[in-house]
């Protein structure tokens, strides 16, 4: 089982879409396929049509009782080969409730471990903020994904992001790998352009060497609750993502068929 984490400590970068057109491109491909939604907004839940002010079954619950194993909060959605474990806004108390509690920066990472042989691909859909969620996403992944919006704004919460991935690595037994990934591209725009060429230049190693441009389908596909490779496969947004995920799988397969071999 690989394990991905799509986390920014940065709103309105694109996380949600990320999260969810990667995992319909690796469930169209036969892969089983979990996705976690530990942001206290919801959107991912919210995109799947569950309701994460009611969702009786949510993450929140791994948190609060110690007894509560994660098959037990898993539900189906209407995309083959894709579940989810539901947000809910009572995460957002966590940090307050719990604060570093020993043990809770690997509640995440113990629960996974117990559907390893039930999924090839876990996808952790992470909150804007370092806090109790993200360090639970960053300690249980194999695989980080960095959405950024190409705009100045946005470089700075990447700034912040890949210091707490610094500090994250000084408690790890091994590094966490990573990839930055340009989104909302504009072409027509200077900002964009800028921002881009900043990228590349404080930050050439990852990189991604594409963007994912700004499409209006990626609305469409979140109306209608679907990734949007499933409803317009043929979009410059599915055919983005579908190159992003060839060669994130291209750099983390290597992690996967060791998992594979060692079961």
């Amino acid at each position: 089982m690989n394990v991905w984490a799509v986390a920014n400590q940065k709103g309105g970068v694109g996380k949600t879409t990320s999260a969810i057109s990667l995992g319909g491109l690796l469930a169209a491909q036969g892969y089983r396929v979990l996705l976690i939604d530990i942001d206290p907004h919801g959107s991912l839940t919210s995109y799947l049509k569950f309701d994460p002010e009611t969702a009786d079954k949510n993450v929140y619950s791994l948190f609060n009782d110690e007894n509560c194993q994660i098959s037990s909060i898993i539900k189906s959605t209407n995309i083959p080969r894709i579940d989810l474990v539901c947000s809910t806004t009572l995460l957002a108390t966590l940090d307050r409730k719990m604060g570093v509690h020993n043990g809770k920066g690997l509640v995440l990472k113990n629960a996974v471990k117990s559907v390893e042989d039930d999924y090839d691909y876990v996808i952790f859909d992470c909150p804007p903020m370092l806090g109790i969620l993200m360090v639970n996403a960053l300690a249980a992944c194999d695989y980080l994904v960095i959405p950024v919006q190409s705009e100045y704004l946005a470089l700075k919460g990447l700034e912040r992001m890949v210091r707490t991935i610094s500090m994250i690595n000084r408690s790890r037994k091994s590094q966490v790998n990573y990839i930055i990934i340009p989104t909302l591209y504009d072409r027509r725009t200077k900002v964009s352009a800028a921002a881009l060429s900043l990228m590349h230049k404080e930050y050439a190693r990852e990189l991604w060497h594409s963007v994912i441009p700004v499409d209006t389908k990626f609305r469409e596909a979140s109306l209608a609750g679907y990734p949007i490779s499933m409803l317009f496969p043929k979009s410059r947004g599915s055919i983005a993502y579908d190159n992003l995920l060839k060669y994130i799988m291209s750099l983390s397969q290597p992690v996967f068929e060791k998992r594979v071999s060692c079961a």
